[in-house]
């Protein structure tokens, strides 16, 4: 492995402006202004402090950075820190819909002329492509494997540069559910059964729960 590179991604990989500001909003949606400032200073990310990046695609933050944010929040929170980082992740989704639904594709969408599993996969999808538009060095892949739908993301930001005996990407997992919810009206668990940080995978892999239609 190049001493440039962390498990196939560079590791001063970008990141869009737009989804570094949208998780800090949702951190202050979820736990106040307060709780944000302490994790932005935990983080070492004062310079976001009142200070969000601009509401654009440019790639003016990193994945380090994100993966410090949800590392730090872990670090606030302790054992609640995966349920915490879910909430956020849940807001980060309603509020990408509010702010970016062009990108997200969603936009006069019928979703109610389409069959319960044609929703899930189209909104899976739809996060992918839009995920995959603001990085170029994104590649992520919706598939149903052993008649479950997948969402593999080959270059996940949140557990960027982190090593754990478990999966850490919590927030992506509230992201994943949230958009299986507004897409059919239910809860749908997603659970998180391979994860780069665990260093077996060299992609994160979530995967659809099975609910009654």
């Amino acid at each position: 492995m190049d001493a440039t590179d962390w498990k196939g991604m560079p590791l001063d990989s970008k990141f869009a402006n737009a989804l570094m500001r949208q998780a800090i909003l949702s951190v202050e949606e979820v736990m106040g202004e307060k709780g944000m400032q302490v994790v932005l200073r935990e983080a070492g990310l004062e310079r976001y402090a009142g200070n969000p990046p601009p509401n654009n695609l440019e790639l003016g933050s990193t994945a380090q950075e994100y993966a410090k944010l949800n590392q730090a929040i872990e670090n606030f929170y302790g054992r609640a820190g995966r349920g915490m980082l879910k909430r956020i992740g849940k807001a980060s989704f309603q509020y990408g819909v509010r702010e970016q639904a062009a990108l997200l594709g969603i936009a006069g969408v019928a979703l109610k002329l389409m069959p319960f599993k044609t929703k899930q996969k189209f909104i899976w999808s739809n996060v992918a492509k839009a995920l995959m538009q603001v990085d170029p060095a994104a590649r992520i892949v919706v598939e149903e494997i052993d008649g479950r739908l997948t969402f593999t993301d080959h270059a996940c930001a949140i557990c960027h540069q982190r090593d754990s005996d478990r999966p850490l990407c919590h927030l992506y997992i509230g992201s994943l559910e949230e958009a299986l919810k507004w897409a059919t009206g239910k809860d749908i668990p997603v659970e998180e059964v391979a994860c780069r940080a665990r260093g077996e995978e060299t992609f994160c892999r979530f995967v659809a729960g099975e609910v009654a239609e």
